[in-house]
């Protein structure tokens, strides 16, 4: 995987490879084959896996283009929304906001270009910026559709090589675990994204030995650490 992070002037704590060491074990109590493992294939990575092959062959960028040209917003929107709806990424709510906030043509429009943008641009910061205000502008009716899940989800299935899943307790409480800094801000914003993206190039350092193979994998791993369904 790429290193996606700008260098920053901001210091970060070393390792702490007691922490790293921890984690790994545990994630190996569950998946002794690590992230080849049949059960984490089934349990973890296999659904996203066939979530992102799903996103490739319905909103490919060239089939994508064309659905804009001919300004068919609405069925980009259904085609993303069907293909996360297969996955148990988002809560309820959150799947309900979204359809909602698409539901006009307005909200389909700003949902399929801001997407777009964001995926096939070629600045990470002012890219990711962009779809935050975007998703901020949806119509809403009753529940907010700007939440860090919903603002990362689609990225991760279209480009686990670029882009992770931000579920915020989980992440969190991951890491604590790892004992690593990361900076957390409810409101969804650069510095968090880039602060997780930070967290997941540690991850990928720390457990090369296990090979980890894209976003799906790190996420998988942070998830394993912070999630309730793998307390111990």
């Amino acid at each position: 995987m790429a290193n996606l992070l700008r260098a920053t002037d901001e210091p970060r704590r070393a390792p702490n490879r007691r922490a790293a060491e921890r984690c790994r074990r545990k994630f190996l109590r569950f998946f002794p084959g690590g992230f080849r493992d049949e059960t984490y294939l089934d349990w973890e990575r296999g659904y996203k896996w066939r979530a992102h092959l799903q996103w490739e062959d319905a909103l490919g960028s060239a089939t994508w283009k064309r659905l804009l040209r001919q300004g068919d917003y609405r069925e980009v929107a259904r085609r993303a929304i069907a293909i996360e709806s297969r996955t148990n990424l988002l809560f309820s709510f959150e799947k309900m906001a979204l359809r909602d906030a698409v539901r006009s043509s307005a909200g389909a429009k700003l949902f399929a270009v801001g997407l777009f943008d964001f995926l096939h641009g070629r600045r990470l910061e002012q890219d990711f910026g962009r779809w935050v205000e975007q998703v901020g502008r949806l119509p809403r009716r009753q529940t907010r559709v700007l939440t860090w899940p919903l603002v990362t989800v689609f990225g991760f299935l279209a480009q686990p090589d670029r882009h992770i899943f931000l579920k915020p307790q989980v992440t969190r409480r991951a890491a604590t675990l790892y004992e690593f800094e990361f900076e957390y801000r409810s409101a969804p914003n650069w510095a968090t994204y880039a602060s997780l993206l930070a967290f997941a190039e540690r991850i990928g350092t720390d457990q090369r030995a296990l090979r980890p193979r894209d976003m799906i994998d790190l996420q998988s791993f942070i998830w394993v650490q912070g999630s309730e369904e793998y307390d111990e």
